[in-house]
């Protein structure tokens, strides 16, 4: 209501809203309110009621009762026999112990009395011997009888409640001595996920203290090739600590880390204590590889997800590329480029897409591309990377042009200033989904030739890497698409700029986990995701961290990719290009146009914003002043104190050398407090980031003057 008293008007809903809403009537009189009929209500008892058992309230819950009935009656003899066993091991011990008289010989060695108490344990050890044959001659003679006036069955009969009693007496119980065998050799998992063996587990890798133990929300049943449990962990035990120590339960549960994944349950059936576990029979990354699904389709579309690989429960995963960017990051001869050709080959296969492709290797890795790629770049030399950066120049200006363009766009062909499908395929339009495949990026980022832009001093490197960052950034609301793979996932190879606007990451094995958190993300390996655990066997397995942009519900999950050799890749080539031929959508270097549209270098270098990126300029930056700016990226301005041992331990330094150089740039080391992962707070030696920026503006400074 207004001050006036009237209402307010109602905002009318998004179409999207629309669409959610339905229609429905007010119910305000409790009369009208439909009764449960006499069935509806029995069955709503039965679903809730405690008395009743869970295996009857749902036919899943049913089936995994029979199946466990069954299990339980075809072990059923084995157990019986081995009970039987055990009970008559234990027994003999504990008759051996009786008439050995071991209770009273016991007590009297505690009182120090055994040489006085000699007689009393010779007459009590003779007479249980005589109770002993007693028993055993009743008991002959008792059988005698039995066989006598009943025959065979008597002794059957006998023998079968012998063997009951027996059975009974050596069932196994926790903690009851001789009862519970200790095999030597190595350890092995229960092959039917024992829950008390997941309870030891959790246990074992600290995850639960010993007075606390799991709550099966479903049981264990066999998925797959695999057992899979979800339990609900005790009050404030969290699913993303058994995340982060997937490494320690998998030891507790005595299988290869690759073959357990745990998975907290999101959504309304799930909360923060709920995980779900799987575990694998065998290792799910090794057989034969597998064969990309795009080859058995004649043409794509960019706007759905891309088939990339299947995880350990043999499920497909596919990544989404529009709206997003993709980084991939591996050591040489782990399938870095066959994992980033799946990605392309769908963009290939949808005759309406654009792609610029580099290969900063220079092999023939990326050769069959060349015929559908709108601009091409091959090599490592001084003309391949001044080609690779005015096609980004150009790519920038045509982002520029597309931002305007739409803005000129009806709201119903274009509602909110973002790329649509409809758009993409209007040839009149002019703004297809455009991608930019650039492999070994590290080539042309690393390059050090100067060159004046915007009036400053840069390398060619830094620029392109500024190009990149501006389309990463601002180029999936217009279509545009960018992969990076390298095989130098370093802090100095990939600009922090760059990577904190890169949406998915894909991290095969690497060196160490500061390779494997420049790819996936800060701190990733604190939380159960390290590529450097990755085994060198297993060629095309990574990582994979989607973006949540896309609707990924998951941190990150491990992926063997599809395989696509170069006969194949060279297939889906051609498909692209008779596709593109057939659309009328062959366009610049595919269709021997390489001539470049004119571009206003001002125009770029104001939308690259020359005062904030440009211009600051870390590779014109002494060192170590630029190497530690350069790692610590955004930070910069978020932390206010930097550990010493971070920084030598990051940048690879000398200790002296790096203290010394840091001085003479201004920076001198202080003593700050921190807090270490473990809580406890330290005493250490640092930087303070408020110096580190001052030492920057001052050697911008220095050399502005040395430019005058």
């Amino acid at each position: 209501m207004n001050e006036q008293g009237e209402p307010l008007p109602v905002p009318r809903p998004s179409s999207e809203v629309e669409s959610a809403i339905f229609d429905a009537e007010l119910v305000d009189d409790a009369a009208s309110v439909p009764k449960l009929t006499r069935w509806q209500r029995f069955m709503n008892w039965w679903q809730r009621s405690p008395r009743v058992p869970t295996a009857l309230k749902s036919r899943k819950a049913a089936k995994q009762a029979l199946l466990d009935l069954l299990l339980f009656v075809v072990h059923l003899p084995w157990r019986f026999v081995s009970a039987a066993g055990r009970g008559t091991v234990a027994a003999v011990r504990a008759w051996r112990r009786w008439v050995r008289v071991h209770d009273y010989r016991d007590a009297a060695e505690q009182s120090e009395k055994l040489v006085d108490k000699f007689i009393e344990i010779r007459e009590l050890t003779l007479f249980r011997w005589k109770v002993t044959g007693t028993a055993g001659l009743a008991s002959a003679a008792v059988l005698v009888v039995a066989y006598v006036l009943y025959g065979a069955p008597a002794l059957w009969a006998a023998g079968g409640l012998a063997a009951a009693s027996l059975a009974i007496f050596g069932r196994r119980k926790e903690g009851s001595p001789g009862r519970k065998p200790v095999l030597s050799g190595p350890r092995s998992l229960t092959w039917t996920m024992d829950p008390q063996v997941l309870v030891e587990a959790f246990r074992d890798a600290k995850l639960i203290g010993k007075d606390e133990s799991l709550r099966l929300v479903e049981r264990a049943a066999h998925d797959g090739s695999g057992w899979a449990v979800t339990v609900d962990l005790p009050a404030t035990r969290k699913a993303a600590d058994v995340i982060k120590h997937r490494e320690a339960l998998a030891s507790a549960l005595a299988v290869d880390e690759l073959q357990l994944i745990i998975e907290r349950v999101r959504g309304c059936g799930g909360h923060a204590g709920r995980v779900f576990l799987w575990v694998a029979d065998a290792d799910p990354y090794a057989g034969p590889p597998m064969r990309f699904p795009l080859l058995d389709v004649e043409q794509w579309d960019a706007w759905r997800a891309i088939p990339f690989g299947r995880d350990a429960r043999n499920r497909r995963v596919d990544l989404q590329l529009v709206w997003t960017s993709l980084l991939i990051g591996a050591i040489p001869r782990q399938g870095k480029t066959f994992s980033t050709r799946l990605p392309a080959a769908g963009l290939i296969l949808d005759p309406h897409a654009r792609l610029y492709v580099f290969d900063g290797k220079g092999g023939k890795d990326w050769e069959a591309a060349e015929a559908v790629a709108h601009r091409f770049v091959c090599g490592d030399e001084i003309e391949h990377v001044e080609a690779v950066r005015d096609h980004l120049v150009e790519l920038v200006a045509e982002v520029q042009s597309r931002y305007a363009r739409m803005s000129r766009l009806d709201d119903d062909i274009c509602p909110e200033s973002k790329i649509t499908p409809a758009i993409s395929r209007d040839t009149d339009l002019d703004m297809p989904i455009t991608a930019v495949v650039i492999d070994e990026v590290q080539v042309y980022l690393e390059n050090p030739a100067r060159e004046d832009i915007g009036g400053k001093k840069s390398t060619i490197g830094a620029y392109i890497a500024d190009l990149l960052t501006y389309l990463t950034r601002k180029g999936p609301a217009v279509g545009i698409v960018v992969i990076l793979a390298t095989q130098r996932p370093d802090s100095n190879t990939i600009p922090s700029r760059l990577r904190a606007v890169l949406g998915s990451r894909f991290a095969l094995r690497v060196m160490d986990w500061r390779d494997s958190n420049i790819v996936l993300g800060e701190q990733m390996n604190t939380r159960g995701f390290d590529a450097s655990t990755l085994l060198p066997s297993h060629k095309g397995v990574g990582i994979l961290r989607p973006d949540s942009e896309t609707g990924a519900d998951t941190i990150a999950t491990l992926v063997r990719t599809f395989f696509m050799p170069n006969p194949e890749w060279r297939t889906i080539c051609g498909r692209g290009r008779a596709l593109r031929e057939a659309a009328g959508t062959l366009t610049g270097h595919a269709a021997g146009d390489d001539l470049q549209r004119a571009v206003d270098p001002t125009a770029v270098a104001k939308a690259l914003g020359s005062s904030s990126e440009v211009l600051d300029d870390r590779s014109a930056l002494p060192e170590p002043l630029s190497s530690v700016v350069d790692y610590l990226g955004d930070d910069i301005d978020r932390r206010d104190f930097v550990p010493t041992a971070e920084l030598i331990d990051a940048l690879d330094s000398e200790p002296t050398l790096f203290g010394r150089q840091m001085g003479e740039l201004g920076c001198q080391p202080r003593r700050a407090r921190v807090a270490s992962e473990d809580g406890t707070v330290r005493q250490v030696r640092g930087y303070y980031t408020a110096d580190l920026r001052k030492a920057v503006d001052e050697a911008h400074t220095a050399q502005e003057k040395e430019g005058e």
